[in-house]
């Protein structure tokens, strides 16, 4: 008989940050920016563990202090994928295991965000890589290319990802456009294949490592999620955050 593969959710987090230095020790009610995220991670159904991969020892200490799990990882790395599959290997986790990655600026996550992803690829075991959108009607937003947009097949399957609006309504209707949101769920075995492959053409062009996945003729999954959890990008972000950590537990 199979065993059930274990859920691992893994923060990538570092101080380094040209925006906003120092950002997973930012206070936030207190306590710093990280502990938040992995409260948040630790109400996440199906997941087994949480850690928190950093190359910081500032960092790691923090997470110990609150009674959290820090994973020491290499300095060099290009990105937070790679900075997840050297955890998954130090885990020693098996190839059918799935990793949720939950970036570190989501003090206010929603738990039922990457549990959608978690269940998708627990029911779906030919599914190698999971991901969220949400409607967008937001103008500002459609435009903006800090906000990546994503369209997908009749199957829920990612046709492509941009930081354009797509798709792009020729005769001036009224578009409908989906926002990609950075939560991720991958198959180990898939981890490791990912970030073995060289930056692709589209992904160096739009700065967007998803990509790699497609042009390698790959599929990822695009799951509709509802609502949006505000992220910390610049220090001006924390009080928005602060708002909505109040509204959930009011």
């Amino acid at each position: 008989m199979t065993a059930k593969p274990k859920v691992i959710t893994i923060i990538p987090a570092r101080l380094a940050s040209t925006r906003f230095p120092g950002k997973p020790l930012a206070s936030i009610q207190g306590r710093p920016m990280i502990e938040h995220v992995y409260r948040r991670c630790r109400k996440i159904p199906f997941v087994d563990s949480v850690f928190v991969a950093t190359d910081s020892s500032e960092i790691e200490k923090a997470v110990e202090a609150f009674g959290g799990k820090a994973l020491m990882t290499s300095a060099a790395h290009r990105s937070g994928t790679d900075r997840l599959a050297e955890a998954a290997s130090i885990l020693g986790l098996e190839g059918s295991d799935i990793v949720l990655n939950v970036q570190g600026d989501q003090p206010a996550l929603d738990p039922s965000h990457p549990s959608l992803i978690a269940q998708s690829l627990l029911s779906d075991r030919n599914l190698n890589m999971a991901t969220l959108a949400v409607p967008l009607t937001d103008k500002n937003e459609i435009n903006d290319p800090n906000h990546v947009k994503v369209v997908f097949d009749d199957q829920g399957y990612a046709l492509y990802f941009s930081r354009a609006p797509i798709p792009w309504p020729r005769d001036g209707q009224a578009g409908l456009f989906y926002k990609h949101i950075g939560l991720y769920g991958y198959t180990v075995e898939f981890l490791n294949k990912f970030v073995l492959w060289p930056v692709g053409v589209l992904e160096d062009l739009e700065k967007l490592e998803q990509l790699r996945v497609l042009e390698r003729g790959f599929k990822i999954k695009v799951l509709l999620a509802q609502g949006l959890s505000p992220e910390v990008d610049v220090p001006e972000d924390i009080s928005k955050v602060e708002i909505a950590l109040k509204a959930s537990k009011s």
